[in-house]
């Protein structure tokens, strides 16, 4: 109930008296377990950061015990991590923790803090090692930034869903649309990876 008001209303505008109504508990339940609206809103930062990490963990464990010395290799391990990161964002249970995530862009505390410690930072540093070995070509700035750019495709499909499913002509991310833009996803990562010369 927490992730959902703060990530409609942010900090300032969710009251804690509302989320507790919402969730069917007195106020005092709240300053009892979490010390007051601060700790509630860093509470619900570590639960999205620890979902994230529970759904993403087992690929990303994968990909530390056998980590690809290959270009090839790697891009087929950065299509794999970039597909199961998509295939989060479609999910409707993502919709609550990434318009949290979204605020925490815009104005980053503690809390975002939490869950790049908790998840986000481990996906962004596995990518930037696995384009350093895709492209041993590019130094650190122009691989992070690959990087950074092949996550925003798989983050798209949730943070820009609206536009998304406007351009694609359709209500849901399902079925047919979704084949495509993760096959989309896909080829993109290839041509990138695999194509030679640093970014202009």
């Amino acid at each position: 109930t927490a992730i959902d008001r703060f990530g409609r209303l942010g900090f300032d505008g969710a009251s804690t008296r509302a989320i507790a109504a919402a969730a069917k508990t007195t106020m005092s339940s709240i300053t009892y377990h979490f010390g007051g609206k601060e700790g509630l809103y860093l509470a619900a930062a570590e639960h999205i950061g620890r979902s994230i990490a529970e759904h993403m963990q087992p690929h990303m464990d994968a990909v530390e015990a056998a980590f690809p010395q290959g270009r090839e290799t790697a891009v087929r391990v950065v299509e794999g991590l970039l597909g199961a990161l998509a295939q989060m964002m479609v999910d409707p249970a993502s919709a609550p923790w990434v318009r949290f995530l979204i605020r925490e862009q815009f104005d980053p505390s503690e809390a975002f803090e939490r869950i790049y410690d908790r998840s986000q930072g481990r996906i962004c540093g596995l990518l930037v090692r696995l384009v350093a070995v895709a492209r041993p070509d590019l130094d650190h700035a122009h691989g992070a930034a690959i990087a950074i750019q092949l996550l925003s495709q798989a983050m798209i499909l949730r943070a820009g869903r609206a536009t998304v499913c406007r351009v694609m002509g359709v209500q849901e991310l399902e079925g047919a649309a979704l084949d495509t833009l993760l096959a989309t996803l896909r080829a993109n990562i290839r041509a990138i990876l695999l194509s030679d010369g640093v970014p202009r």
